[in-house]
């Protein structure tokens, strides 16, 4: 069941769980986050940044919007980090029911702005939209972009900010960064800081960077207005290790249905953990009551 992303996480804000939101980069990624899905009874978010958009072409996205709509589960589709007005043109044409725009370098002003903008474009075809304020950092081998340096999210800002532009979702920085913490400690996050920020703000928050945190402070943030979570690097990560696992012991593999399934297998006892974690799992029935 593909569905507005607003009206997926007001579910999952009101009752305290969060959505995983998925980064996809071909059709074995939509099958592990479908199949875990409807095996979890779990709603999802299939996210696809620009880059892996550039990867797979806008035609995939008629199988992406396909595949949701034959499931019995609430899906998503969501543009991650969308950088301009162009990117989120591009996405609502292709067919995504939600978009992000990512102005968080600029300036406050500008980003109010740019955002304004882009939530009147899609809130008159019913596209929900979501924007960051702060500044989300960047670890090894992330393709997503980042900062070299977190700018936590000021709370009093984020207050202005929702009711200056309308959006639907807010992506916060309270100590994240996308990719993998090989070379620093795992991230400690800023509950208080995300308490202060669900204070004062009425609508859905999002976490970004949401791979390799400590699972005990995870579970913590959904009960302070956390209801989307990102995640790509741990999914991806379990994938290709068990790719370059099964190449290795069989080299002379060479066809997909032969050396996927495993790696399919891997991914998703990944995703259906986070479900588990992010108390999303048996949450399907909110949708249909």
């Amino acid at each position: 069941m593909l569905m507005n992303m607003k009206e997926l996480l007001d579910v999952a804000y009101r009752n305290k769980f969060a959505v995983g939101s998925f980064n996809v980069a071909n059709s074995e990624f939509v099958r592990v986050v479908i199949e875990s899905a409807e095996e979890k009874q779990a709603p999802a978010i299939i996210q696809i940044h620009p880059n892996e958009l550039e990867l797979v072409g806008d035609d995939f996205l008629a199988y992406v919007r396909e595949s949701c709509k034959n499931t019995k589960v609430p899906l998503a589709i969501h543009l991650d980090h969308g950088a301009s007005v162009k990117d989120v043109m591009r996405a609502i044409r292709n067919g995504y029911t939600s978009v992000m725009i990512d102005a968080s370098h600029a300036s406050f002003a500008d980003n109010i702005a740019i955002t304004k903008e882009v939530v009147n474009i899609a809130h008159a075809v019913n596209v929900s939209v979501e924007a960051e304020l702060g500044t989300i950092g960047s670890n090894e081998g992330s393709s997503e972009g980042g900062a070299d340096k977190i700018l936590y999210t000021n709370a009093d800002d984020a207050q202005t900010f929702v009711e200056e532009t309308g959006i639907d979702t807010l992506a916060v920085a309270i100590g994240t960064s996308h990719g993998q913490y090989k070379h620093a400690g795992k991230p400690e996050l800023k509950l208080d800081l995300l308490a202060e920020i669900h204070q004062k703000v009425g609508i859905p928050l999002v976490l970004h960077g949401g791979s390799d945190n400590k699972d005990e402070e995870i579970a913590q943030t959904y009960l302070h207005g956390i209801a989307k979570i990102n995640l790509s690097t741990d999914m991806k990560n379990a994938f290709f290790k068990a790719v370059r696992q099964f190449l290795l012991e069989n080299e002379g593999a060479y066809e997909p249905d032969v050396i996927m399934p495993s790696a399919r297998k891997a991914a998703k006892e990944v995703v259906k953990h986070k479900m588990d974690l992010f108390q999303s799992t048996n949450k399907a029935h909110h949708y249909f009551s």
